[in-house]
């Protein structure tokens, strides 16, 4: 078989170790996407050095007549299916799990470092925090999180992903190593002058971005947050610099494979408070957030009644997750909603606005503001003056998406419509419109998301071994996005394409500019050796092929 050979070959030129056994290639085969894709091989890289052995082994084996391609994997929370393949994937949370250095205002990191220890060691340096950190920060992992440009709840103050990379460490598809950061145009001249792949990836990529300029600065999504396509706009400063590493962030490891990264940190403020509206009437949801956003929250996050509902029913599989003490102080603090759920008060959305300061005065005056602001409006508002006394809504809000996966018998919580954004300015138009679409439909969902910039998360639950049910991904999602891209929105704030939205990026972009990603990707990777049917030549054959059939 051809794995067997490969395995083989693979083994011998790595420290780390290369699996083909059932169990372990089932453990991979899923992501939290509506995906299924079992990986011939799994090899579990050591170091850099092993990556690239890996790649110009591979590049040998084809050579060879023997088929294969390489995708990269580190949690696995993706819910794009971006780090799924049938057939070579490299895990790196295994050993490549390391926090190389934290200093004043950055740290390095390899790909399979856990967030939720980058998070600990980062804080505990003088509170330090890369602030771009997605909603399932507790499992995921630094090599998704840059690769698919993640974007959190922190995203409205602070940015996304791309905005703290400063310098990755990649294995290019030659399996040649390199740091791609900004370079000024004399050191780009420099380094497109030599004869290897990383020079003519330089020469070639500046002459398509400049021959192209004016294309691709209109193709630029203008929201506050995209993960769609290749960042061709961020390349290049206007006196001719380059910098790949916004590039190869949220590229999903289709471009090269990245071995370790160098993050911005910010210094966390220490107090906050939070502005809570329980909204009845979603007619006035943009008039609230016009007024809440002057007073400059952090965050400015959304759930509704779905998830509230859910929240309530599985209140105790959550709290069990946690211990006694933390669970008690926690469940005691929902009972004002309990209440509010037994007496049939459910609010159709409840808002969560939060405010950070350098004293706890100045967090709750903040508050206290926005609250005061939204007075006339007559809504039921409330503040929880303290990290403590938020920490509820920040339980479901995070928790959500998995409250459904793990609660919803024979039913599956279904990721395809899961991500886009609009400018909150065209809410009082689009909302109506979006509901009326998904009226269309017998669906079951829930709606969260960053209401402050416009990126809502539609998770439907759905029976994915009913083929009628599984059609209904095919045909609703283009019409979501056909009313996402008319008001100026993206099909991706922050989840990326992966199988789900690759075949939706002519709809976005249009054909010039896909042929734009096409040609980027053929510079960079020339066999297509790197997550093959990723961000470009995906299809929709792809998407019904690969989709679930059990549960």
């Amino acid at each position: 078989m051809a794995d067997e050979r490969l395995k083989e070959r693979i083994a011998a030129s790595i420290k780390g170790e290369v699996r083909n056994d059932a169990v372990t290639r089932k453990l991979f085969s899923r992501d939290t996407s509506v995906f299924e894709k079992t990986p011939e091989l799994v090899v579990y890289p050591k170091d850099a050095q092993d990556v690239s052995a890996m790649v110009k082994t591979m590049n040998g084996a084809r050579k060879d007549g023997i088929e294969a391609s390489l995708t990269a994997r580190s949690a696995g929370t993706d819910m794009s299916g971006g780090p799924l393949t049938d057939s070579v994937v490299a895990v790196f949370t295994k050993y490549m799990n390391h926090i190389v250095e934290v200093g004043d205002g950055y740290a390095i990191a390899e790909p399979g470092v856990y967030y939720r220890d980058f998070e600990k060691a980062t804080l505990a340096h003088d509170r330090q925090l890369m602030p771009s950190y997605p909603a399932s920060k507790d499992i995921a992992a630094i090599g998704g999180i840059v690769n698919n440009d993640s974007g959190g709840e922190r995203t409205l103050e602070y940015g996304k992903t791309r905005d703290y990379v400063e310098e990755i460490d990649v294995v290019l598809a030659d399996g040649s190593l390199i740091t791609c950061k900004h370079y000024t145009k004399e050191e780009v001249d420099r380094i497109a002058s030599f004869d290897t792949l990383e020079g003519r990836i330089y020469k070639e990529l500046r002459t398509l971005i400049q021959d192209n300029k004016e294309r691709i600065e209109k193709a630029r999504p203008h929201v506050s947050k995209n993960s769609a396509g290749y960042a061709l706009w961020e390349v290049m400063d206007k006196d001719g610099g380059m910098n790949l590493a916004k590039l190869i962030c949220g590229a999903q490891g289709t471009l090269a494979l990245m071995t370790r990264t160098k993050l911005r940190l910010i210094k966390e403020q220490p107090y906050r408070s939070m502005l809570v509206v329980f909204l009845n009437d979603l007619e006035i949801l943009p008039e609230v957030v016009r007024r809440v956003l002057p007073f400059n929250p952090e965050s400015f996050e959304s759930y509704d009644d779905h998830t509230f509902g859910l929240a309530i029913k599985f209140l105790p599989q959550m709290l069990s997750q946690m211990g006694f003490g933390e669970a008690t102080k926690l469940g005691l603090s929902f009972l004002p909603e309990v209440g509010m759920v037994l007496r049939g008060g459910v609010p159709k959305l409840v808002l969560m606005a939060e405010f950070s300061e350098d004293t706890h005065q100045q967090a709750l005056f903040k508050a206290g503001q926005a609250q005061a602001a939204l007075k006339e409006l007559g809504l039921s508002t409330r503040i929880a003056r303290d990290e403590q006394a938020a920490a509820k809504y920040w339980k479901v809000r995070r928790e959500s998406f998995a409250l459904l996966r793990k609660n919803a018998h024979g039913l599956y919580a279904a990721p395809f419509i899961d991500d886009f954004v609009v400018p909150p300015d065209c809410y009082p138009e689009f909302l109506p419109k979006l509901n009326a679409l998904l009226a269309e439909y017998d669906l079951l969902y829930t709606i969260a998301g960053h209401i402050g910039n416009g990126n809502f998360h539609i998770i439907p639950l759905m029976n994915l071994q009913d083929a009628k049910v599984r059609q209904v991904i095919l045909d609703l999602a283009p019409r979501v996005y056909e009313l996402v891209i008319s008001y100026g929105g993206t099909t991706t704030g922050e989840h990326n394409d992966g199988i789900i939205r690759t075949p939706y990026l002519p709809q976005l972009f249009g054909k010039e500019m896909v042929q734009l990603f096409e040609d980027t990707k053929r510079i960079f990777d020339p066999l297509n050796l790197f997550n093959p049917g990723k961000k470009v030549h995906g299809t929709f054959s792809d998407i019904e092929r690969d989709m679930l059939r059990s549960i």
